[in-house]
């Protein structure tokens, strides 16, 4: 039967949750060195626990050597010759024991024996603790509120404490002492006075447990978890995908009428949770990543830095980049890819200053507009507008603060735009451009004279037409060649009647342009 001593070491040893070896040892060290501290001395000293009658004593062993010269500490060590008179049996490397009265030890030496058990017993549980959750990291497991710190919060995890640092909680948890919770275990640190568990509920890994408890389908590998970003007490993004084309991995962790999710939801104490569906193309992901936006068009811009350029319509670039840029940060996570969001119009103006940096295009002077009379040009080339295109990309109100530019002038010079770039409204007429042959340029004017002669005789013959037939024709062409010269000399004299008038409207809009007597602008 076993001493009530080696009982009581069994109890604490429960307890502790370690071996009652490893107990007794601790016992064994402390008597003896409380034997040695009481004698004074410096001899190798053991103490052994008898587990029957719980009794303890401590002995001092020297060990044999062959000879003298062979005894490097005379204290621990003595000759085989030696010890064979105390001893007939022993042998070179054996020990003999020399056992100590442990009686006389007082309350002193108890002291200190029980500060060395205490110290042993902790050291003990240390390693135990450490060897149990070192290897466990990731796991998820049942915990107990045990107590409540300014910053932390302390759980009982069963064998060991552990603690849950500020990081790592969520802002819209908060715990009463007793309660059972599901905690992530992060790591141990094997500090000075003991490891510590550290304990987190903001790890992605704690949703990826709760889906696998909530849903069948991923629990049972039909569906899996692809990737996850979390920002606890926040939002968190978790992007599945299903193995067999016949399930929808979405619905399957939603669940019908959202049952599935919001029992996550409710552990979670109302995080928003943002399920969709994995791809492998990263552009679909990345639309899909940046849901509830919109998004117009993903490109690649640099594939081996991971870097996408994201355009979305003005409208949606708030709800793409999220509250604080929340929702852009987590399918950044999602992806793994930066992401650079812009709107339509920060693209537009993006392509319009490379296209400006690459010194655009031909200019053309203004002067090419030739509707333009020589003051508007004046008044536009002092404004600093050099060049057509410079007017066209203008916009009205900007010509309206060239000095002595009114609206009349304004319509004279959008309309002269359009027609140098061949633009006509219904109505306008084009200017009718004469066809002339390419071999009566080059031909001179006796040529083309005896060309048509011999057109004429040529038709003549083939007509077989008399000589008075030819003089008659000669006649009717000389007087409709005088016809043609006065209907052009009428029409000259109306066409200078038109410059006249011309004239006159501009420079009536010149006037009507100027300054008036008290110095306003009448444009």
């Amino acid at each position: 039967m076993a001493s009530v001593l080696y009982q009581s070491i069994e109890t604490l040893s429960r307890d502790k949750g370690i071996e009652p070896a490893v107990v007794v040892g601790a016992v064994e060290d402390a008597i003896a060195l409380a034997t040695r501290k009481y004698y004074k001395t410096q001899e190798n000293m053991r103490a052994e626990m008898d587990k029957e009658t719980g009794e303890i004593r401590a002995y001092v062993f020297k060990t044999v050597v062959e000879g003298p010269e062979q005894v490097e500490d005379e204290i621990n060590q003595m000759t085989l010759e030696a010890a064979r008179a105390l001893a007939p049996e022993v042998e070179v490397g054996g020990e003999l024991r020399f056992y100590k009265d442990t009686s006389p030890l007082g309350r002193i030496a108890a002291q200190m024996a029980k500060q060395v058990i205490f110290q042993k017993v902790r050291e003990a549980e240390r390693d135990t603790v450490f060897l149990e959750y070192n290897h466990r990291a990731g796991e998820v497991l049942n915990a107990t509120v045990k107590r409540l710190e300014p910053m932390d919060v302390i759980f009982d995890l069963g064998k060991a404490e552990a603690r849950m640092p500020k990081r790592e909680q969520s802002r819209l948890e908060q715990f009463a002492v007793g309660e059972r919770v599901r905690v992530v275990l992060l790591r141990v640190d094997r500090a000075a006075k003991g490891p510590q568990v550290i304990v987190s509920r903001a790890a992605p890994a704690l949703v990826q447990n709760l889906f696998q408890s909530e849903v069948p389908e991923i629990y049972d590998g039909t569906v899996t978890i692809r990737a996850i970003a979390r920002e606890a007490g926040e939002r968190t993004k978790i992007a599945v995908m299903s193995r067999d084309k016949d399930v929808d991995p979405v619905g399957a962790c939603v669940g019908m009428k959202g049952m599935r999710v919001q029992s996550i939801i409710r552990e979670l104490r109302g995080e928003k949770i943002d399920i969709i569906e994995y791809s492998d193309e990263i552009t679909t992901f990345a639309e899909k990543a940046l849901q509830p936006a919109k998004v117009s068009r993903v490109s690649i811009v640099d594939l081996a830095d991971k870097q996408i350029e994201v355009i979305v319509d003005d409208t949606q670039l708030s709800l793409a980049i999220g509250k604080k840029g929340q929702n852009v940060r987590l399918a950044a996570k999602l992806l793994g890819w930066k992401i650079d969001i812009k709107s339509e119009e920060e693209k537009r103006q993006e392509v319009e200053q490379q296209m400006q940096a690459m010194g655009g295009g031909p200019t053309t002077p203004v002067e090419q507009i030739t509707e333009l009379g020589e003051l508007i040009l004046e008044k536009l080339i002092a404004a600093g507008i050099t060049t057509v295109e410079e007017l066209a990309d203008m916009t009205p109100e900007q010509l309206e603060e060239i000095p002595g530019i009114g609206e009349k002038t304004l319509e004279k010079i959008s309309v002269a735009v359009r027609h140098y770039f061949g633009q006509y409204e219904e109505g306008e007429e084009r200017p009718v451009v004469p066809e002339v042959e390419a071999s009566s340029i080059e031909k001179t004017p006796e040529e083309i004279l005896a060309a048509e002669a011999s057109s004429v005789g040529e038709v003549a013959e083939a007509r077989d037409v008399s000589a008075e037939e030819i003089a008659d024709a000669e006649e009717a062409d000389s007087a409709s060649d005088a016809t043609s010269a006065a209907d052009a000399r009428e029409e000259k004299i109306e066409l200078d009647n038109d410059a006249v008038d011309t004239l006159v409207n501009e420079s009536q809009e010149v006037s009507n342009e100027g300054v008036d007597r008290d110095g306003h602008d009448r444009g």
